[in-house]
């Protein structure tokens, strides 16, 4: 395990060398063309920055790299969630750390105690970490497959931004006897292979027909599907190799090797993050937090994955992810 007294969480130019490492193993990539290799990429040696009241001759410019093909200049930021930001390198690699390394996550205020930036700072770059952790579905393929079980499931976790009085068809919201329900709450779906990865969706209203399109998008229809009662699946469940339920209502929760455990564990340490670390979610936002959460979940210890491991492996899929406050469309981050 990384001591948080590393180097790489306490000097630039270790960061900098431990983040080239991590995403140009093969020697540094121009992400401008392309072009890769020594042959094709030049170390810029003794180059400064602009001159400032700090630095009057210029701040030099470590890491800076020249692609002999398009001729343009970068560096290991360029292109990626870190870039253009005026937040030390180290302080980006240990704030990664401490958020992949924290099962139930870690709030911005307590990383702008701990890294001493601004909690608006420490804010912006957990949800741009968050952008980073963004999977590629389309080239990891369906979960499940011939053999395998997919359990899936929805639940609902705070209210919305603007609450409705009527149920959809315009019926007035029964309380039910539990006293819960999913009355004005954003509702998530969820689809967990077992022993394998969870897939997570924030949707407006959990039906039957955006619980299809999410199951026949994410998951083979040659798996196992296992659910609760719930009537959202029936009929789409019928697409699938098997199709099987337990009964939760009547206090049945495992029946031989059907059950929806698995999913109801993620949706445990999901709802113990958000409320006791998080406490407070936008509904924009809530979809970057079940990717937070989705991203370490398919990366635990059960897996074979460290602290180090989730970090570097994040640090592989920082580019092409930008994230900016604000953007030319919009008045602010939202």
């Amino acid at each position: 395990m990384t001591n948080l007294n590393s180097p790489i969480f306490q000097s630039e130019d270790a960061a900098r060398e431990h983040l080239e490492a991590q995403r140009w193993p093969d020697g540094a990539v121009c992400p401008h063309c392309g072009c890769v290799g020594d042959k094709h990429v030049t170390p810029i040696k003794g180059a400064r920055a602009r001159p400032s009241a700090a630095h009057p001759e210029g701040k030099e410019r470590k890491g800076l790299y020249q692609c002999n093909g398009c001729r343009k200049q970068f560096t290991v930021t360029v292109g990626t969630v870190f870039e253009r930001s005026k937040v030390p390198l180290h302080k980006w690699l240990l704030a990664t750390y401490l958020l992949t390394s924290s099962k139930k996550g870690m709030s911005a205020h307590q990383l702008h105690r701990t890294i001493g930036v601004t909690y608006k700072t420490a804010w912006f770059m957990f949800h741009r970490i968050r952008e980073a952790m963004k999977e590629d579905t389309s080239s990891s393929g369906p979960l499940g497959g011939e053999g395998k079980t997919v359990e899936a499931d929805e639940t609902y976790y705070g209210q919305v931004d603007n609450p409705r009085k009527t149920r959809t068809d315009g019926t007035p919201f029964k309380r039910s006897k539990r006293g819960r329900g999913p009355a004005n709450k954003r509702a998530v779906v969820s689809l967990v292979e077992r022993g394998g990865s969870v897939r997570s969706f924030h949707v407006k209203h959990a039906t039957k027909a955006s619980v299809r399109e999410i199951l026949v998008k994410n998951a083979s229809r040659k798996s196992k599907l296992y659910t609760d009662e719930s009537k959202l699946y029936t009929e789409t469940g019928k697409e699938f190799a098997k199709h099987r339920t337990v009964h939760h209502a009547s206090g049945e929760y495992v029946r031989g090797d059907v059950h929806s455990n698995t999913i109801e564990n993620y949706f445990s340490v999901f709802k113990r993050g958000m409320r006791g670390i998080y406490q407070h979610c936008g509904e924009a936002h809530l979809q970057r937090y079940l990717t937070e959460f989705d991203f370490r979940y398919n990366r635990r210890s059960k897996l074979g994955f460290t602290d180090d491991d989730r970090h570097n492996e994040l640090l592989k899929m920082i580019a092409g992810k930008r994230l900016t406050y604000r953007r030319p469309d919009q008045a602010s981050f939202a």
